[in-house]
């Protein structure tokens, strides 16, 4: 008589049981765990392009009123309560601020839409000719101000502030500040 050692029947179906709710726990998790890290990478690209954006908008205000002559007008323009901001350089020292050449010296950035859209050679902030430089399919800037802080004895400094949520997970806005001084301002 040979003794064999198995599971019995009770045995096999309270694992069965147990492991049939831990699948189930598993399933109905990973859909929620696979959602919020969605989430989280919609948020750091909308976080990310907005940074770019700031980067973007403060290297034209650090080059704005740089002139190699007599370059006549302002070197910054800003309009709308600091929604719409236009900068001149002197890209190619030649002394004055080319409006009409091939490569205009004036950049403008403004706020529309839910976009921000940007405009080489624009004398001001209103009319066409102006194209987004985000990407509205992804995210919405809900906000785009330029301050500026002018403290006597230095440079201007300008704080460039922008708001943007995500056009698919649209919860909580992010927001980035970056601050330029405008060495060749008055």
């Amino acid at each position: 008589m040979s003794l064999t050692h198995g599971f019995s029947l009770p045995e096999v179906l309270i694992s069965v049981a147990i492991g049939s709710t831990l699948m189930l726990s598993t399933v109905k998790l990973l859909p929620a765990l696979q959602l919020a890290v969605l989430r989280q990478t919609q948020d750091v690209a909308v976080q990310e392009d907005l940074w770019q954006l700031a980067l973007l908008v403060g290297k034209h205000l650090q080059r704005a009123g740089y002139c190699a002559g007599n370059c006549r007008g302002d070197g910054l323009v800003l309009s709308r309560e600091g929604q719409c901001v236009i900068s001149r350089w002197d890209a190619n020292n030649n002394g004055s601020w080319d409006t009409s050449s091939a490569e205009p010296e004036q950049t403008g950035f403004r706020l529309r839409e839910g976009a921000l859209e940007i405009s080489r050679g624009t004398a001001s902030c209103n009319g066409n000719g102006w194209e987004k430089i985000s990407e509205p399919a992804l995210f919405t800037v809900t906000r785009f101000e330029v301050s500026q802080r002018l403290v006597k004895g230095y440079a201007p400094r300008f704080v460039i502030a922008l708001e943007g949520v995500s056009a698919r997970f649209g919860e909580t806005p992010r927001t980035v500040m970056h601050q330029v001084t405008g060495y060749n301002l008055p």
